[in-house]
């Protein structure tokens, strides 16, 4: 399996509310964040999709952009919904607008370690992170149902459909830029190792 074969997914549907601005708009560099994260993402994937439901024709200036199914902002899981719904291909790679060191060999890991699992995500060995993950289409029945019931969280449904947990060693590549604080310390960290 190559990259080609999976579609890659940027889950920029939040609240954003510590940081004040939808959090994959803010600029670093020149560049809007979710530019950032998509510079990365699409060396390891076919296609690349936005899941958004604010700032949609932003977003759709550079990518195709797929809103939630349901409207109520109903977490990572209504997008991840929305995108195995739209994706041409069988598996589809989720990351987060808002966690730009993620690893170049993301997608390539989750596929290999996910064994005959549905789902894989990512664990840096002290916890989950679960939005960067990689899905399989035929969740969507599953996902559909779980999320009729009201229910929300990700990990969660992860233990229901048994996805495999893939361990990075490394936490700090999945650190979140939450506040402005947070956009000005990795923007320095950027500069340093340019």
């Amino acid at each position: 399996m190559t990259g080609n074969a999976i579609t890659g997914v940027i889950l920029a549907g939040g609240r954003s509310s510590r940081m004040g601005q939808d959090k994959g708009l803010v600029k670093i560099d020149g560049l809007p964040l979710f530019v950032h994260i998509a510079n990365k993402l699409l060396p390891q994937v076919g296609t690349l999709l936005i899941s958004s439901n604010q700032h949609q024709e932003q977003y759709a200036e550079r990518f195709a952009v797929i809103g939630d199914i349901t409207v109520d902002f109903a977490g990572p899981l209504a997008g991840m919904l929305a995108a195995l719904v739209a994706s041409q291909t069988e598996w589809v790679a989720f990351v987060p607008c808002d966690v730009p060191a993620f690893p170049d060999n993301l997608v390539q890991r989750l596929w290999e370690n996910k064994g005959q699992a549905p789902a894989a995500y990512v664990t840096d060995g002290e916890r989950a992170h679960p939005t960067l993950c990689l899905l399989n289409k035929s969740l969507i029945p599953r996902l559909r149902e779980y999320l009729a019931q009201g229910e929300r969280k990700v990990m969660l449904f992860f233990a229901q459909v048994a996805a495999q947990q893939v361990v990075f060693a490394n936490p700090a590549a999945f650190a979140n830029l939450n506040t402005p604080e947070d956009v000005q310390l990795w923007q320095a960290s950027l500069r340093k190792t340019q």
